[in-house]
């Protein structure tokens, strides 16, 4: 799921973990250190440490983008076709879901009703859905859901380390095999990347497969990423081994973001992502100045590790 719309509550399907509340509610909450660790705030450490503050420890609002509420609406629509029987699972179904979900997702996130302010003929607005609707269409030739019955569905999950720290996330959806093997399947609705690349698109699938092993003792059958974008799947079997180092490499990335939280440094990492960063005027790579830090802060600890500079898995 796209980590720009995360901010539901659990009953709604979406994580709430550190930084990730709708703006409504982090404004009206003191400031406290992070106390758990989603793929996606995993990520923004990962590629900024400086984001990462921004977002979990100041809490800055962000607009919402047409891409990351397109996704949100395509999800919205993939959950919900399900919830009929197997036979009527169909593109004209799938299509017409768009419209409604759209309207839920308006009521529920009224800000994402601003992206088309500008639009009083409702012409952009009409080809926004009809992109959504694109997406949908495309998913039909990639997997067929009258052959499917999940058994979750935007399933929330959650689990505490040996070392306390809290992993959460929400998984789009969950198969289980007649014989018991699990697949974890995520909907991205972008293109799929380059093969380079491929293994930072799995550290999400990696990081839910990490936690349902924790949680069930047992370890995925398959990771799987359809990208409707492009029309392409993408899998990964993975092994015990893989969720070991995934659980290492998440250790020390808590650690690295324990070490920033009581320091106070939070280093930026300039990329060409920052290009569609919303806190430009926060950062010192463009001039900014970023908030008083909200929490307290002592020395760093000797031997401080490189922030947002994790090994491979």
């Amino acid at each position: 799921m796209e980590s720009s719309i995360e901010d539901a509550s659990p009953a709604q399907g979406a994580v709430v973990a550190q930084g990730e509340e709708p703006v409504t509610a982090v404004r009206a909450r003191a400031a406290a250190p992070p106390s758990s660790l989603s793929p996606s705030r995993a990520s923004d450490f990962m590629q900024c440490p400086l984001l990462y503050r921004f977002r979990v420890i100041d809490r800055l609002p962000e607009k919402p983008s047409e891409a990351a509420t397109r996704g949100t609406l395509v999800h919205a629509v993939l959950e919900r076709l399900f919830d009929a029987p197997a036979a009527e699972r169909t593109v004209p179904r799938a299509r017409s879901l768009v419209p409604g979900q759209w309207d839920r997702l308006r009521e529920s996130r009224p800000e994402v009703g601003e992206l088309f302010a500008d639009d009083p003929e409702g012409e952009r607005l009409a080809r926004w859905l009809g992109e959504a609707e694109q997406l949908v269409e495309r998913w039909f030739t990639l997997e067929d859901p009258s052959r499917l019955e999940p058994v979750e569905r935007e399933l929330f999950v959650e689990t505490e380390l040996e070392s306390g720290l809290r992993l959460r996330g929400i998984i789009d959806r969950v198969d289980v095999a007649p014989t018991g093997e699990v697949r974890i399947v995520d909907y991205k609705t972008g293109k799929a990347p380059r093969p380079e690349y491929a293994e930072g698109a799995l550290f999400q699938m990696k990081f839910y497969a990490l936690v349902v092993w924790r949680l069930k003792n047992v370890v995925p059958r398959r990771l799987q990423l359809v990208y409707l974008g492009s029309g392409d799947v993408l899998t990964y079997d993975p092994v015990l081994a893989d969720l070991e180092r995934v659980e290492r490499k998440l250790l020390a990335l808590w650690e690295a973001i324990r070490q920033a939280t009581e320091s106070g440094e939070w280093r930026p990492r300039p990329t060409k992502l920052c290009g569609w960063c919303d806190h430009q005027a926060h950062c010192p790579e463009f001039g900014g100045t970023p908030p008083p830090y909200p929490l307290p802060v002592r020395p760093a600890d000797s031997g401080e590790l490189p922030q947002g500079r994790m090994g491979a898995d």
